[in-house]
Formats: C-alpha cells, structure tokens, sequence
C-alpha cells in the first residue's frame, strides 16, 4: 500500500484565465447557475486583474482577466485563449506540500507565501506541470474570508447549493 505523502483534502478552486472575465461570469451564473460569491478588481484595490469567484455545491470557479495587455496572464489568455490556469488542492501545510513535491522531483512556481488581512492568514504553494498550468496547494486553516485576501464578498450565495446538476470537481 503506497503512502500518502501530503494528503489532499479536496479541489479548492480552478482558476481560468480569460479574455473577459465580466463576460465569462455572466455566461456560467446564466447557462449554468452558478452563485458569483466574491470578486477583486479595481473597485478592491487590486490594479493588475479582475477575478470573479463562482460557486455551485462543491465547485468554486474562479475567472481571472489581466487589466494590462503586458501581464503574464494576458500573454497566457492571448497564447492559449480562455484557458485552465491554476487547479488548486486544499491542504493542511501548503509549505509541506511544496516542499514534499519539490524534494520528489517537481519544479516550483510559487514558494510558500502567505497573505493575510482582517479574516486571517491564507497560505499558498505552487508547482508547475505539463504547459502552463500550475497545481496550487492552498491552506485555509486560519482563514475565514470570503475567498482570499483582496476578495470581497457578492451576494450570490443563494445557488451554491445549485441544481444544474453541477455537483463538484471529481464528485462521485
């Protein structure tokens, strides 16, 4: 029986990156059902991306737009269109599972970081995989926010528990 090394708890996020991520949310709130639940954008403070945060039982979407043409994530929206960015894990040590993945061959992205405000501590690892897409190891264990720190909260919560049929991210 083989060991696991750094348990996962399950799919935290997917996050794509798109040309127009107004648009996007729109389309998956209309065609779909899911809740738009948090945001971060300029109205936030953050001068780099617009995110959206959709929601639908077990599944949390997030839908990213660079607000400069210059920005990696506009280059990776340019080079492979709307596209599959991060898939993030919830963990228990997101520095432990970085440096598990890393001592066993993977190559990092981002090294243990941690952001913090009024809602706690959100703590954050990532390694690379096959083209450009990385695998993020998320603890939110002292985190109680909306999302992520930047993120502020929107009134979708009422279709979380949607039935579109939508039940999560490798749900059986």
């Amino acid at each position: 029986m083989s060991e696991d090394f750094f348990p996962i708890k399950k799919v935290d996020h997917v996050e794509l990156y798109v040309g127009n991520a107004k648009q996007a949310a729109h389309f998956y709130k209309t065609a779909f059902g899911f809740a738009h639940t948090a945001y971060s954008g300029l109205e936030t403070g953050n001068r780099q991306t617009a995110s959206y945060v959709l929601e639908q039982h077990l599944i949390r979407l997030v839908l990213t737009t660079a607000l400069s043409p210059d920005s990696a994530i506009a280059r990776l929206a340019h080079l492979h269109g709307d596209n599959v960015a991060v898939i993030a894990l919830e963990v228990d040590d997101a520095a432990e599972a970085y440096q598990t993945a890393t001592s066993r061959g993977a190559t990092g992205a981002i090294p243990p970081t941690q952001e913090e405000d009024d809602h706690g501590v959100l703590r954050y690892a990532a390694i690379r995989t096959y083209g450009d897409t990385i695998i993020k190891f998320v603890d939110r264990s002292d985190y109680n926010g909306v999302f992520a720190p930047g993120y502020e909260p929107r009134n979708g919560s009422a279709a979380v528990n949607g039935t579109n049929g939508h039940e999560g991210v490798d749900a059986r």
